[in-house]
């Protein structure tokens, strides 16, 4: 066990993450890339890119409004045009940037109007530095960008490229201090599952569930949680990938993925459990989709491919699915970062045709599900794996070995009741031979 995991706090009588570290290393990784590209600068809009370019965040508000961007050149620091005064913010506490944190504002996802010019001036702005760089007929890399400002900044001349697999391929291996924010986030999920496994009981609702969830990752230093998927009783499956006020039943199968972010790093991370007791279906289901889990783990470590992983998963016909495509995300594996999906993916749709190296320093989350035979419930598991030099550690350490029950507190005459058992048991030879004794005195037919 190789990966630590400390505190929140930075301390003076002890090495913890190196946030200074974070940002050189990181930085160096795109400049490295970039200076290998044909590429002239990299201009990014994902709010991911630009943290890992400029080590600067605004709050999880502004993750969906491509309301930030920063540009990279070849050879040069990059330049950050932010949020009105969070330009000066940066200014005066990211020394790393100084005066090239700048106010810039584009269009807010259409709420801003053409005839206001925004796309323009961002387009202009570009253009200047590219100019003042001799890099004006170099192609730009852009990750993700609104419609008007792409066809601003190729009226100023400018040869838009795609620059998602650069940034992409930039992130794939992690540093030794992103590896331990990852670990730092997981352990805030552990923590939030115990909590949630102690609460659990017949009457609490999926939403319940999700609001206890937050709090225990705000209370402990959680930046932002993503989502709680609480998935319970019939609704398993298919997977909706949606939380809904449905209550907790006793027997219902129910599974939770919990996506948080701890200094901006991701954690995607499902457990699954029975409330009060779990059917032998039940029960069957976890032990496959377990040993799906385990096999791909297993597989996890330098030289080998995506493609090996994704050979032991189940094809989409085994379990109810017509196509690779239908059953997308349900036998999955994906990088995991400053966002939840990052490369490699693993999935038979591409992996099997497409496979990727596995490396040193990559971080995986893999997640099986398999349906049970009754049709409705089903089993959802995912586990987070560091590739080291020489194997594989995990960082999600909530037990999930076998399928956990909560909220068994039921007690018979004979004693504590089995936590296997099913929603209506057959009957017992005594009610059969009732049944018989009545067909027989009363002269009715109970044939069947």
């Amino acid at each position: 066990m190789g990966i630590r995991t400390y505190g929140t706090m930075g301390v003076d009588w002890e090495q913890r993450i190196d946030f200074d570290r974070l940002r050189r290393e990181r930085l160096a990784r795109i400049k490295g890339l970039l200076a290998k590209s044909e590429l002239g600068a990299v201009l990014c809009f994902d709010m991911n890119n630009v943290r890992y370019i400029t080590a600067t965040h605004i709050g999880t508000w502004a993750q969906d409004k491509i309301s930030r961007f920063t540009l990279l050149p070849q050879g040069d620091e990059p330049i950050l045009w932010d949020f009105g005064s969070a330009a000066k913010h940066h200014q005066l506490n990211c020394p790393w940037l100084g005066d090239r944190s700048r106010a810039g504002i584009p269009l807010l996802r259409g709420a801003m109007t053409p005839e206001m010019g925004r796309a323009e001036d961002v387009a202009r702005k570009i253009r200047v530095e590219l100019d003042a760089r001799g890099l004006l007929k170099a192609p730009v890399g852009v990750d993700v960008v609104e419609p008007p400002i792409l066809f601003a900044l190729q009226h100023e001349g400018i040869t838009v490229v795609d620059g998602q697999q650069l940034l992409s391929d930039a992130r794939e291996i992690k540093t030794q201090d992103e590896i331990s924010l990852l670990a730092h986030s997981t352990m805030m999920v552990d923590a939030a599952y115990h909590e949630l496994y102690m609460a659990m009981k017949p009457g609490m609702r999926e939403n319940e569930a999700v609001g206890l969830v937050s709090k225990v990752l705000y209370d402990l230093g959680s930046e932002y949680v993503e989502g709680v998927n609480a998935i319970s009783g019939e609704r398993c499956s298919p997977h909706p990938h949606v939380f809904s006020d449905r209550v907790l039943r006793p027997g219902d199968p129910v599974y939770y993925d919990i996506l948080h972010s701890y200094m901006g790093y991701r954690t995607c991370y499902y457990r699954c459990f029975a409330i009060g007791h779990a059917s032998q279906a039940l029960i069957d289901a976890y032990k496959r989709c377990r040993d799906y889990l385990d096999a791909s783990i297993e597989l996890i470590r330098p030289g080998r491919s995506t493609a090996d992983v994704a050979a032991v998963w189940p094809k989409a016909g085994d379990f109810g699915f017509p196509n690779e495509e239908a059953a997308f995300a349900l036998q999955f594996g994906h990088g995991i970062g400053l966002a939840i999906w990052e490369k490699p993916v693993i999935s038979r749709l591409v992996s099997l045709d497409h496979p990727h190296e596995i490396k040193p320093g990559m971080v995986f989350a893999l997640e099986t599900f398999w349906p049970s035979a009754d049709g409705w419930s089903a089993a959802r598991i995912e586990e987070e794996i560091v590739v080291t030099p020489t194997g594989h550690e995990m960082i999600t350490r909530f037990p999930a070995e076998e399928l956990l029950v909560a909220g068994a507190s039921y007690m018979t005459v004979k004693g504590p009741l089995s936590t296997t058992r099913e929603t209506e048991a057959p009957p017992n030879r005594d009610v059969v031979d009732l049944i018989a004794a009545s067909a027989k005195s009363e002269h009715v037919g109970a044939s069947s």
